[in-house]
């Protein structure tokens, strides 16, 4: 079967990791992940939420490359919960394809505790999927905080000077 893509090549490079004005944005990080038969629908291509779930695989490791894993902040009360999801598809995953997630992080000029995280999904340099979430600094009870500032600054200078 032969899968043509529904959005010109332009339209795919403006897609790719565009970065607002004013924001900070943060090295590029690649994960890689293996499409399971799981995954897949009846018509034999990656169902359309499970790009979500790839997203999230690439943030945590996104995360802990940094020496920040979820269940680190997680047992400093800290959440970063998603109030904002948004994908776009260019061209279907099928099972076996071994996918690259480039992920970057982006804090949004003026709002300190914002933060957008941008997704590209690629197999074998075809843009696959883009999008992001965008995410909050919560506490345990689901209350927006402001992070222990050591951490915070610490957490920042990885993200965006390391």
């Amino acid at each position: 079967m032969k899968i043509v893509s529904l959005a010109s090549a332009e339209e795919q490079k403006k897609e790719q990791m565009a970065s607002p004005d004013g924001d900070r944005v943060s090295k590029e990080f690649h994960t890689q992940v293996r499409v399971i038969y799981a995954d897949t629908d009846k018509m034999g291509i990656v169902y359309h939420a499970r790009y979500l779930e790839y997203f999230e695989t690439a943030r945590n490791e996104l995360l802990r490359e940094i020496g920040f894993p979820y269940k680190f902040l997680e047992g400093q009360e800290i959440n970063l919960p998603i109030i904002e999801a948004h994908l776009k598809y260019f061209r279907p995953a099928q099972y076996d394809d071994l996918l690259t997630v480039k992920t970057q992080v982006f804090q949004e000029a003026g709002k300190l505790l914002r933060f957008k995280i941008a997704c590209s999904v690629y197999c074998e340099d075809n843009l696959l999927a883009s999008g992001f979430t965008v995410h909050i600094v919560s506490n345990s009870q689901g209350r927006p905080i402001r992070p222990p500032k050591d951490l915070y600054h610490s957490l920042l200078s990885k993200l965006f000077e390391g």
